[in-house]
């Protein structure tokens, strides 16, 4: 999927476009108990209240694809023959109207799940979209349709108590200390099912949603697959892939341009507004290596540590693998944060035989917010 389909999908959870006709949940103690069932058609509630219950499932479809959304693939057998399948198709073809079905989906989060010691509430949805023709400029003709694209989306959210304020109370006409019992955040993970590729129902592919930690736990049982890397998962191996191939060559000055070169491709493709996610081989990255004087037998090395960590000609996603936000060096105690754009200002240099890593003061100097003065020196 891409930035233009999750839009696609996300416009229609709004109260004044949506179709869906109702939101089923089960709200689950830390005990894996179940608390209570939820079934909440949508044409009773109130706009506000649809708006916060739709809010919470859009989120499945929020962040940045392929960190916070990535892709759990089914294999052919599964689709074919497996447990997990007919029970997310089970889910799908009922429209979520079978409380039998829906009662196994949940007990198989319920006892997979780790959430510690935190409530949650399960959230499930169906919805069935007549995807628009897309005219030769651009627009959607919502009068032509020849596709129903029918899913259902799923997220989880922890329950937690609500922090005590002052609330006014009208009948005493005072303040008083006050607190809601019990508040719904964000998902903590969620799911579409199946993915929208290329504007129609892909049913090899789910589109996973995790706000920080992938929840491997929930991934085995519900769709019992090889479990996506997590970003910090990617840039770990990226790291060690560089470190071990690389060894004495990786040096402040090489690492210095592959993050500017990777973060000059990030902001570039932000700016472009492209809707596909941006993505990088490590034939590129040995491209870049090799141009700041690495050996090709060095970047031939850091090909295959990618190789044997990502499998053969991956596709990265390059906000994966550097903060292009943050440049930090860190030596010893001493850390030095620097802008990324001005990371070229960062040098090594030996003096009398000890290393240093130098930056120029300029005459903006401040040490802790306040501006001090920096007197010349020599070598």
């Amino acid at each position: 999927m891409n930035q233009k389909e999750l839009g696609e999908l996300r416009r229609r959870l709004r109260p004044e476009k949506c179709s869906v006709k109702c939101v089923y949940g089960c709200y689950v103690n830390s005990k894996k108990e179940v608390v209570s069932y939820l079934e909440q058609p949508i044409g009773r509630m109130g706009e506000d209240e649809a708006d916060k219950y739709l809010g919470l499932l859009k989120k499945t479809m929020s962040g940045t694809l392929g960190k916070n959304l990535v892709d759990v693939v089914f294999s052919t057998e599964q689709v074919m023959d497996s447990d997990e399948y007919r029970l997310l198709s089970a889910l799908r073809e009922s429209e979520l109207k079978s409380g039998e079905i829906r009662e196994e989906f949940y007990r198989k989060i319920i006892d997979a799940l780790d959430m510690g010691d935190v409530n949650y509430l399960i959230l499930l949805t169906y919805d069935a979209y007549d995807v628009p023709v897309r005219g030769r400029d651009g627009g959607n003709r919502p009068e032509e349709s020849d596709t129903v694209y029918r899913y259902i989306l799923c997220c989880v959210c922890p329950v937690k108590d609500g922090k005590t304020e002052l609330g006014y109370f009208a009948g005493e006409n005072e303040f008083h200390s006050c607190a809601p019992e019990q508040i719904v955040s964000a998902p903590e993970l969620g799911f579409l099912y199946p993915a929208f590729d290329d504007r129609a129902a892909n049913i090899y592919n789910v589109l996973y949603y995790n706000r920080k930690d992938l929840h491997q736990e929930f991934i085995d049982a519900v769709f019992h697959t090889e479990p996506p890397m997590s970003a910090e998962e990617q840039r770990e191996a990226f790291e060690s892939a560089l470190t071990e191939s690389l060894e004495d060559a990786c040096r402040l000055e090489v690492v210095q341009a592959l993050h500017e070169q990777l973060r000059e491709k990030i902001e570039a493709h932000r700016e472009s507004k492209d809707p596909d996610p941006l993505s990088i081989t490590a034939v590129d990255v040995a491209g870049i290596l090799e141009n700041q004087g690495i050996s090709p037998e060095q970047a031939e090395a850091f090909q295959s540590a990618c190789a044997e960590r990502f499998g053969e000609n991956a596709a990265l996603n390059p906000d994966n693998l550097i903060d292009s936000r943050r440049f930090e060096v860190k030596a010893g105690d001493i850390t030095v944060s620097v802008d990324p754009v001005c990371s070229y200002l960062v040098e090594t240099r030996e003096i009398d035989g000890v290393k240093y890593l130098l930056i120029p003061a300029g005459n903006d100097v401040e040490v802790n917010g306040l501006p001090v003065s920096v007197n010349g020196g020599t070598e």
